[in-house]
C-alpha cells in the first residue's frame, strides 16, 4: 500500500510545490511509482511537469465536488513513473461548493484510498493556506514535508502549520506525523539563512532532512520548459540537492515501497 504524503507550508512562496514536483519525479526516475496530486488552483505542479490538459479533461475538482473516479483524470507525464492528478483554475470554488458537503474533510480522504495500492508514493501538493482543501489534504495524508525557505516569515509559516497538524491529529487524522523538514532557498552567505536553519533545528531537530535545497537558477528555468530538474538538468546542483533528497527520504521508507 502506497504512503500518502503531503507538502504543506501556510507561508507562501518557500519551495513547495517545487518540492513536489522535484521530489515525486526524483523518486519516479529512481524506479519508484509515483502519483502527484495538484490541489492547488493555480496548477503549477500541473504545468510543471508539462501537462497540458485537453478541453474537459476532468481534474482532481471534478473528484472532489462530483465524486468522479480519479482514475478518469489521472494523467500520465513526460517524467518514467510519474502520473499526475491534475489541478485547475475550477479548484477555486470547491472550497465553497465542499462546506455543505457531507463528510467534507474526508473527500480526499476517500479519493486516495481508490488508488494508493496502486503507486509506492503519493504527494499532495498543498495550497499555502489552511481552506477545506488543504484539510482534506492532511486529513488524508499519513505525514507530511513541510518545505521552510531560509527567511523569517517562512519560519513563521512553519510554526502556525505545526499547530494546524497538532490539532488535526486531535481531531480528523490522529495517524499524521511530520515526515520531514526540507530547508530550501539556501544561501550559505546570507546570515538570515543561517539563523533559520540554527531556529528550526531547535524547534524540531529530529525531524529536519539533512539534504538542504540550495538557490539555483536551473530550478527556476525548469517549470517553464515542464520539466523537472532531473529531467532538464540531471548535472545542476538542483537535481543533485533533490537526488540527495530522494535517497535520503527512501531511507526512511523502505517499507513503505510495495
Amino acid at each position: 500500500m502506497g504512503k500518502v504524503i503531503a507538502i504543506a507550508n501556510q507561508k507562501g512562496g518557500v519551495g513547495k510545490t517545487t518540492t513536489a514536483i522535484n521530489l515525486a519525479a526524483t523518486l519516479a526516475v529512481l524506479d519508484k511509482k509515483v502519483l502527484l496530486i495538484d490541489s492547488d488552483p493555480q496548477a503549477n505542479a500541473t504545468s510543471g511537469v508539462g501537462v497540458k490538459l485537453e478541453e474537459g479533461w476532468p481534474t482532481i475538482y471534478d473528484c472532489l465536488v462530483s465524486g468522479i473516479d480519479p482514475h478518469q483524470a489521472i494523467v500520465v507525464t513526460s517524467t518514467p513513473n510519474l502520473f499526475l492528478l491534475p489541478s485547475s483554475i475550477d479548484l477555486v470554488g470547491a472550497e465553497v461548493e465542499l462546506v455543505q458537503a457531507d463528510e467534507r474533510e474526508f473527500r480526499m480522504r476517500a479519493l486516495t484510498e481508490k488508488v494508493k495500492d496502486e503507486y509506492d508514493f503519493i504527494f499532495i501538493d498543498c495550497l499555502p493556506s489552511l481552506g477545506l482543501i488543504t484539510l482534506n489534504a492532511l486529513v488524508a495524508a499519513d505525514s507530511v514535508i513541510v518545505p521552510v525557505q531560509c527567511e523569517f516569515f517562512s519560519l513563521e509559516g512553519f510554526g502556525k502549520l505545526k499547530d494546524t497538524i497538532d490539532i488535526i491529529t486531535q481531531n480528523l487524522n490522529p495517524s499524521l506525523e511530520i515526515e520531514g523538514v526540507v530547508l530550501s532557498m539556501y544561501d550559505q552567505r546570507l546570515r538570515m539563512a543561517n539563523m533559520v536553519l540554527e531556529e528550526v533545528k531547535e524547534i524540531i531537530s529530529d525531524k529536519i532532512y539533512d539534504t538542504i535545497v540550495h538557490r539555483n537558477s536551473k530550478l527556476g528555468e525548469a517549470p517553464s520548459l515542464g520539466q523537472p530538474i532531473i529531467i532538464y538538468d540531471a548535472s545542476s546542483k538542483g537535481a543533485i540537492n533533490f537526488l540527495n533528497l530522494a535517497n535520503e527520504f527512501l531511507s526512511y521508507n523502505t517499507e513503505s515501497v510495495i
